[in-house]
């Protein structure tokens, strides 16, 4: 039942051998504590040597703890030393995830699920190569699924459940083998193993129709809806018209006006278009 603010470190190097970092299942409230957790050395450099594995503890006595690990809480009776996860799970902490997270890369496992985190995924989670299970719904994330977690060859758990992404879901190695209750409650998603599938991929879709979805997001939806009901407007009047006069013997004249206006719109309508997307 802890509450409260978790307060940034006073050490330049605190916690530096720390293997697990547990605050879960708690009242625990404002930011996420990136500052902690960036000094984590301990599971930025592992010691990948070979050799017979070793548990926390000595040759009369082990460590013992019960984590959560893959959705399923254990206990291990032994901890080994090579042994590393993150679980701040079950608060209500805010703020995004830190871009420099990629650097845990002896990381095991990283429970952030049931929480008030916004943004987006950080690509830099691809570099987590030693990750098993990663835990994050529950919270306010948007944005893309990053490509790059499509590597991570180690991960066997994967939650990205009630969140606010959107876009197609990665595919291959290990994302093949996650059901559709892995991103279930993001109604924006689409892809396999979802039953909702993409219909257009961002090579299909014009660049036009790609900023009019961005600035939809930013309140420049109207702007945008307007600019292209006009342009559809006057191209299909401009084909009409041309249609009715072509055997006029005026047609070369009003071609050559026809010409000129529609070189005034199409600089207009890209000037509106680019302060829209600035917006």
């Amino acid at each position: 039942m802890f509450h409260g603010f978790v307060s940034n470190p006073r050490e330049a190097h605190s916690f530096s051998k720390l293997r697990i970092f547990d605050l879960s299942n708690n009242n625990l409230s404002g930011p996420l504590p990136v500052r902690y957790i960036m000094k984590l050395t301990a599971m930025m450099n592992q010691d990948k040597r070979q050799g017979k594995l070793k548990y926390m503890g000595d040759a009369n006595y082990h460590d013992s703890v019960m984590v959560t690990m893959k959705g399923l809480e254990i206990r291990l009776e032994k901890i080994l030393t090579v042994f590393t996860s993150i679980d701040l799970s079950s608060n209500h902490f805010g703020g995004e995830l830190p871009l420099d997270i990629g650097n845990l890369k002896s990381l095991k496992g990283l429970n952030f699920s049931h929480n008030n985190l916004t943004g987006y995924i950080p690509p830099s989670t691809g570099n987590l190569i030693e990750l098993e299970w990663l835990d994050l719904s529950s919270n306010k994330f948007t944005g893309r699924i990053p490509q790059e977690l499509a590597d991570l060859t180690s991960l066997a758990f994967l939650n990205l459940s009630k969140n606010q992404l959107i876009g197609p879901i990665p595919q291959g190695w290990q994302f093949n083998t996650f059901e559709n209750n892995s991103f279930a409650g993001n109604p924006r998603l689409c892809g396999f193993p979802l039953l909702e599938t993409c219909t257009n991929s961002s090579r299909e879709i014009p660049p036009v129709i790609i900023l009019q979805a961005n600035n939809m997001e930013h309140g420049g939806w109207f702007e945008w809806k307007a600019i292209l009901m006009g342009y559809g407007c006057g191209t299909v009047s401009g084909v009409s018209l041309g249609y009715i006069v072509l055997g006029s013997r005026k047609f070369e004249w009003l071609t050559g006006l026809l010409e000129r206006k529609g070189a005034n719109m199409r600089k207009k309508w890209r000037r509106n278009a680019h302060r829209s997307y600035q917006r």
